[in-house]
């Protein structure tokens, strides 16, 4: 444990990650909406080619935390990570802080977690098939997550636009207890799958709904910024519209907005987030043919939640 007078806790990926799970990593986070709504902010600096991010949230009961990062984009080149971080915690009664939190690792955990409570309270309880869209470092989280935290899952099928990248993964991911395969086929793949969750950077649908059949849960992460989109207007207009936040993705993310600007939905399409969900009488899915889609867009207060969950942990090994 930490306090006022003691040096914070220094937390980095390699040692933190043998130490954490799925499982307590998405109940992290429906613990914390089940407190206060969390106050946010979030800053940028510096030019399109190299930006600095702030995004600071307090969340009564729990604290106040800030994650500062840079996100340059000519590092891949340098062979430098691309985004470069760390989250601060800081107690919620006297303000200490308490741990330093590489980025890394609280984004791992948070974004996968995030989607993967959201199917938890609105997919289908004998979902077995999952169908993982986008073969990045977020993809292989979201399969690890996924069949750590719901053990029906047993099979797992990866698609990406360069198959040999979805078989690298496949590899990667030998440990996993279900059966892996690579799709080459998205539209077949889509038609199978119990859940769909998308990891990717499109700019223009690749979720199209006439693929998506009765009673599918799609997991929608990759579209971040007002720009990007991985769903086409027919299935954010069939289905049954969730987010992880209303403070991070209406007005803010393009999955939304562009839809919104089109009037093909309005504001008060989106049924509820994750503060509505997690209550007792939360409306979620209705009935086993319904289609429900969960926008995970993240925020500073789902940053917190994960990085105080892993400070507990850390502070007891």
């Amino acid at each position: 444990m930490t306090d006022a007078t003691s040096r914070p806790q220094l937390v980095f990926y390699e040692e933190a990650a043998p130490r954490l799970t799925w499982p307590d990593a998405v109940q992290a986070i429906r613990q914390g909406h089940a407190l206060a709504p969390a106050e946010i902010r979030d800053s940028f600096l510096g030019p399109p080619e190299g930006t600095m991010m702030s995004r600071s949230a307090y969340i009564p009961g729990l604290g106040y935390g800030a994650k500062c990062f840079t996100v340059l984009d000519a590092n891949a080149a340098r062979g430098l990570p691309t985004v470069q971080g760390a989250m601060l915690v800081f107690d919620k009664d006297d303000g200490h802080l308490r741990a330093i939190v590489e980025n890394r690792l609280v984004t791992t955990f948070k974004t996968a977690a995030d989607s993967v409570l959201g199917a938890s309270l609105l997919a289908r309880p004998d979902s077995r098939r999952l169908l993982v869209v986008g073969a990045g470092t977020v993809a292989e989280s979201l399969v690890r997550a996924y069949t750590a935290a719901l053990p029906g899952i047993d099979e797992v099928t990866l698609w990406a636009r360069r198959p040999e990248q979805a078989q690298a993964l496949v590899a990667r991911l030998a440990d996993v207890p279900a059966r892996l395969t690579v799709a080459q086929d998205l539209p077949g793949a889509l038609a199978r799958a119990d859940i769909v969750s998308s990891a990717t950077m499109a700019r223009q649908p690749v979720i199209l709904g006439r693929h998506v059949r009765p009673g599918t849960h799609v997991d929608l992460i990759g579209a971040y910024k007002a720009d990007m989109r991985e769903a086409d207007d027919d299935l954010i207009r069939r289905g049954a519209l969730f987010v992880d936040s209303r403070a991070t993705t209406i007005g803010h993310i393009g999955e939304l907005a562009i839809p919104m600007a089109a009037g093909v939905i309005a504001p008060d399409h989106v049924l509820g987030d994750l503060y509505d969900l997690v209550r007792p009488d939360a409306r979620r899915r209705t009935s086993p043919d319904e289609i429900t889609i969960y926008k995970n867009g993240g925020g500073a207060h789902l940053d917190l939640m994960i990085a105080a969950h892993i400070a507990r942990i850390m502070a007891s090994a």
